[in-house]
């Protein structure tokens, strides 16, 4: 007969949960790696981790809770230290008055909740949850902080303060201090498992911040010393292969990162400040990378005017909005959908943000005299069936851009416009005359990026009757906002959605543009034609309760 001195065992085997041979295979497992025998009854796969935690919370009458439905307080997290959370395998929950309910996976350890009630000076109510599901909860909550001032004490320590002009000589050494290299790593590691766009390091008189870029926010993440600025700007150089020892011209290279299983490329952008080096890396991730543009949530009339735009042999189609408002990535998806065997699509880049296969990608290099118009030209001697071109900054890309839409081939780009109307002039206003404009351009799209709700903390936010009116909604309309929770970081919102506004060139917008017509005047065509402008496709996302009255606010202008 087994021993089942554990409690635990002992339920299961009377609840038929567990056999005696499961339990004799734990039991050796326990012997040979240690560890809990609740650990062992896991490994030996005897039972499954909701099973076992059921059985916890029966054997100690405690309540059973899951971690990844709960809402954690964040205020209760600033309760307990990182290192008794740790210690201990404990994540503070919720409080209500005196009571701190706290999530635990071994509730008989009674040192634990004395400690945390010693610590807290409040009462303490135990909640079970699995090993698996604590560990990964305290690392969560308590990752970026303590692992970011557990790194900075030890490099308090190693990284000794160095006379300003004594910099340029030691700047390489810096750069390879291993603690520099380990805070660095962790600053990189962090941005990606967070979801950010991009990192900011910026130097200033007295101190040094870092911040992250999420769902299109700035957060503030860490303030290294001042003392570690150069080590940290010079690490990042050596990395993105830059000169070390030039401070006084930006610089630009990439980083090439494996972070786990995924495959990370960092832009990197040095900008030469008063009080040092400002970095700003964009984080290019493939496997966030969505390509189909069936899963942009566009309404069903904007998309079935790009997949037409698309499809013609010949034309330009043009993608518009400022910087970071995803053009790039809806220019890709309509070279993925497009990319067969059949057709040569060639793309110049400034810079080429994604590889894809099947696709001929060109970096342009200004300096050595490789810009958009000298790729295009060459583009155009290599039998391409599609040309997309990064962007369209002045006449000569434009008006090549322009004669070969007109010359057999389907061009894509992107210009620098508020909204879709506006484009037209702004090309106009180019020196590209008016009749090749109006024959060359297919459709021109505008779109914004806005913050979705998180679906997490997601509930109604009652508005009068007035307020509705005022931003363009029906009376009785039900909006929504995020009320912020432990997986959106409080804010509110998590991930992005597209605002789109998708202008086809018809006949009749046609004649407008050979008339020299004013923008408003193309607009009032567009929409009478079936083209939801951008603020209008905003009040149709807020309908679905898909982002929020501020966001769309922020994003659009009533003129839209």
């Amino acid at each position: 007969m087994i021993s089942t001195k554990n409690k635990v065992a002992a339920r299961l085997l009377a609840s038929g949960k567990l056999t005696e041979a499961d339990l004799a295979k734990a039991e050796e497992i326990q012997k040979k790696q240690g560890g809990s025998l609740n650990q062992a009854l896991i490994k030996a796969g005897a039972v499954d981790e909701a099973t076992l935690t059921a059985a916890v919370g029966e054997v100690y009458n405690l309540p059973v809770i899951d971690l990844d439905q709960a809402e954690v307080e964040m205020e209760c997290i600033d309760l307990v230290p990182g290192d008794v959370a740790r210690k201990f395998q404990v994540l503070p929950v919720s409080r209500r008055g005196r009571v701190l309910t706290v999530a635990m996976s071994n509730p008989s350890n009674i040192f634990a909740i004395d400690d945390i009630k010693f610590i807290t000076g409040l009462d303490v109510q135990a909640a079970v949850v699995s090993e698996y599901a604590i560990k990964k909860a305290i690392d969560k909550y308590y990752a970026t902080a303590d692992s970011l001032s557990e790194i900075m004490e030890g490099i308090e320590a190693d990284i000794e303060v160095v006379e300003e002009e004594d910099d340029e000589d030691i700047t390489g050494q810096e750069g390879q201090n291993a603690p520099v290299v380990k805070l660095v790593n962790t600053l990189l590691a962090e941005a990606v498992k967070m979801g950010a766009s991009d990192i900011h390091i910026e130097p200033y008189e007295r101190n040094m911040r870092v911040r992250y870029r999420i769902d299109g926010v700035l957060q503030e993440v860490m303030e290294p010393p001042i003392k570690l600025k150069n080590a940290i700007i010079s690490r990042l150089k050596i990395m993105s292969e830059l000169d070390i020892a030039e401070r006084r011209i930006p610089q630009d290279g990439r980083i090439k990162l494996k972070i786990g299983a995924k495959k990370i490329d960092l832009r990197v952008s040095t900008l030469p400040c008063i009080y040092g080096e400002k970095v700003v890396m964009r984080i290019l991730d493939k496997g966030n990378l969505n390509l189909d543009l069936a899963d942009f949530n566009m309404e069903e009339k904007a998309i079935n005017d790009i997949y037409h735009a698309i499809a013609q042999p010949f034309g330009m189609v043009l993608v518009t909005g400022p910087t970071g408002s995803g053009k790039t990535t809806t220019l890709y998806s309509c070279l993925s959908k497009l990319n067969n065997p059949d057709l040569n699509i060639m793309t110049a880049e400034d810079p080429v943000e994604y590889n894809i296969d099947g696709i001929n990608q060109v970096q342009v290099r200004e300096e050595v005299g490789l810009t958009f118009a000298a790729a295009l030209k060459a583009f155009l001697r290599q039998d391409p069936n599609i040309v997309m071109v990064g962007e369209i900054r002045d006449l000569e890309t434009g008006g090549i851009a322009t004669k070969a839409a007109l010359t057999g081939h389907l061009v894509l780009s992107t210009l620098h416009t508020n909204d879709a109307p506006s484009t037209i002039n702004r090309m106009i206003d180019m020196g590209i005359e008016p009749f090749l404009v109006a024959s060359s351009t297919v459709l021109i799209m505008a779109q914004r990026l806005v913050r979705r709700i998180c679906k997490n903390c997601k509930e109604e936010m009652p508005l009068p009757p007035e307020a509705l009116r005022d931003i363009g909604l029906e009376p009785g309309t039900t909006v929504f906002k995020g009320k912020g929770c432990d997986k959106c970081g409080g804010t509110g919102y998590s991930g992005r959605q597209g605002l789109y506004e998708v202008m086809p060139i018809s006949p009749e917008i046609r004649e407008l543009i050979l008339d020299r017509a004013s923008t408003s005047e193309i607009r009032a065509m567009a929409v009478q034609q079936g083209m939801l402008t951008l603020r209008q496709d905003g009040l149709v996302k807020i309908r679905k309760g898909i982002t929020t009255i501020e966001e769309v606010l922020r994003e659009t202008a009533v003129s839209d």
